[in-house]
């Protein structure tokens, strides 16, 4: 049987939003983050070197990363879904192709990268540290956050809402593979950019997928699905 190596509050999510969609029967098992560090336990690496989640074993085969383990259970089981997931990998050469992959691209390789950062820096100056360094600290942390986090921040929810307001999915009037893999991003993107409100689109479009039965299915099962800073 296939199984979802899933870390708490993490990416993985994403991933039995989609299992729960296809409706593909899985195991589950849940690691929990160390409660002092928020990083993931070293049993993890027991099914992955690189000790992250998500991992996924289905008998001999060990895949890893996010938007690999979409495109691996869309390409084996996407044939199943029901007819309303049809356009989970949009008919190549069209343009819903074309945003179905910028979208999976964007979702790591630009967006979280921001989100990370500013988790970090959110959380550098609550740290242990000597008293003296505090201050310095705090001062440098949102000096970083305001000329550089922030802006980029708020250009990516702009993007994202702009591209919203014609679209329902992210990569047209259909749920694709590109909506699991910015699942994540855009609920911690609309947690951690300030003003929910500011992004009317955005938050129209999470709302849609959280009121999926499947996406419900998958909270109850996997818990939370962004770390609070």
């Amino acid at each position: 049987m296939l199984t979802v190596h899933h870390l708490e509050t993490s990416r993985s999510q994403r991933i039995l939003w989609l299992l729960e969609e296809l409706g593909i029967p899985y195991e589950l098992r849940v690691y929990k983050r160390d409660p002092a560090t928020r990083l993931a336990p070293p049993e993890l690496k027991l099914a992955h070197p690189l000790g992250k989640s998500p991992v996924i074993t289905n008998a001999d085969t060990v895949v890893a990363e996010s938007g690999a383990i979409i495109e691996y259970l869309v390409e084996c089981y996407g044939n199943q879904a029901p007819l309303e997931l049809s356009h989970l990998e949009p008919l190549r050469g069209t343009a819903e192709h074309r945003q179905c992959r910028f979208w999976m691209h964007y979702a790591e390789g630009s967006l979280m990268n921001w989100l990370l950062m500013k988790l970090v820096f959110d959380t550098i100056p609550h740290q242990p540290m000597p008293f003296f360094v505090r201050p310095i600290a705090r001062a440098l942390c949102s000096k970083v956050q305001q000329k550089l986090i922030a802006p980029n921040v708020q250009t990516a929810l702009a993007f994202m809402d702009e591209h919203l307001a014609t679209h329902s999915w992210f990569a047209g009037e259909h749920l694709s593979m590109a909506d699991f893999q910015m699942s994540f991003a855009v609920e911690a993107a609309l947690m951690r950019g300030g003003n929910e409100a500011a992004w009317p689109h955005l938050t129209a479009y999470r709302q849609r997928m959280q009121s999926r039965p499947a996406y419900q299915r998958a909270l109850s099962k996997g818990g939370p699905v962004v770390m609070q800073a």
